[in-house]
């Protein structure tokens, strides 16, 4: 999963399902399902070859968690949230970032900091390139941190292939169009995504799902989402258009929640729409096809690859005064 802004059409760190941070004292372990070997390369092979920078997943095994809070005076700060009365024995952390910036002759080792909510390791670039091949080759390794002349303060930071990870994201979750299961599919939360206000309601777009694609590797899900971002948005935008005239009605029929399964291929290019596991009533057709279908058609047109089959999720909301 991304954590993306597609309105703006940029994204922040790639994420490996079920990666997780463990800080303790004078050790850092960054521990990797052998089961996201595929989705670590892909993320690895399109960093920049001086930095390597990865978000990391909620660490349920931590008694502690470090977040980023912003002050009154607008700057950030650094803390670790923890159990109550519990010792802090593991930290968890957001993401990490290697870079390769270090200088042979600074006289570290590597140097490791907390940034944010989450960990920098500074090394040498030959030490990067170790690190990169003993991830291609799924080996552990281990860095040490510290100047070379004080082996009583140094730190390490250890690189584990851990068990396979069976905690699927969307465990449960089904799609409103037609109540299929989207378990195991690649999703994309959407921040500030569209929405539209009418007769006292908004709608919201809130999340999108890449049924397939032409990436072989990952049949359920694109390997870079923010590919279609500009087509997503326009077609989030047409959805909520099309259907602000009549967001009072939807609601009042408990359809508050509704789904929009895009098809572009070569051969079919259409969409479905539903709430509660079933097709929308077809007085709704109408005005979805008029404002729908010339955008997706525009979109089959720009998309330099196919197949691709998205879901985009909406809520119908109330607005409060």
């Amino acid at each position: 999963m991304y954590l993306q802004d597609l309105r703006n059409y940029q994204y922040t760190l790639p994420m490996v399902k079920g990666l997780v941070v463990d800080m303790e004292v004078k050790k850092t372990c960054i521990k990797i399902p052998s089961n996201r070997y595929n989705e670590l390369m892909k993320a690895m092979n399109k960093s920049n070859e001086h930095v390597l920078a990865m978000g990391a997943c909620f660490n349920e095994q931590a008694d502690s968690h470090l977040v980023c809070i912003q002050n009154d005076d607008g700057n950030y700060q650094t803390q670790a949230i923890s159990i109550h009365h519990q010792p802090r024995k593991v930290t968890g952390a957001c993401f990490f970032v290697f870079s390769g910036s270090l200088k042979a002759a600074s006289g570290y080792l590597a140097k490791t900091s907390i940034v944010e909510d989450g960990v920098m390791v500074q090394i040498t670039a030959e030490t990067m390139d170790v690190l990169r091949q003993a991830l291609r080759d799924m080996k552990d390794f281990s860095i040490t941190c510290g100047r070379a002349d004080r082996e009583d303060s140094q730190e390490h930071v250890h690189i584990q292939w851990i068990d396979d990870d069976h905690n699927f994201y969307n465990k449960g979750v089904i799609s409103p169009v037609d109540g299929k299961s989207m378990e195991f599919i690649t999703s994309v939360k959407i921040f500030h995504g569209s929405e539209f206000k009418a007769n006292g309601k908004v709608i919201r777009w809130t999340e999108v799902f890449f049924l397939q694609s032409d990436d072989q590797d990952q049949p359920n899900g694109l390997s870079d989402p923010a590919d279609h971002s500009r087509l997503t948005e326009n077609v989030a935008r047409a959805f909520c258009v099309a259907l602000c005239p009549h967001l009072k009605l939807l609601k009042a029929d408990g359809m508050a929640k509704l789904g929009l399964r895009v098809t572009l291929e070569s051969d079919q290019v259409g969409y479905l729409a539903g709430s509660n596991g079933q097709p929308l009533p077809s007085r709704y057709l109408s005005d979805l096809d008029s404002t729908l279908i010339p955008v997706i058609h525009r979109g089959a047109c720009q998309l330099s690859e196919g197949p691709v089959v998205m879901e985009l999720v909406f809520y119908i909301l109330e607005i409060l005064s």
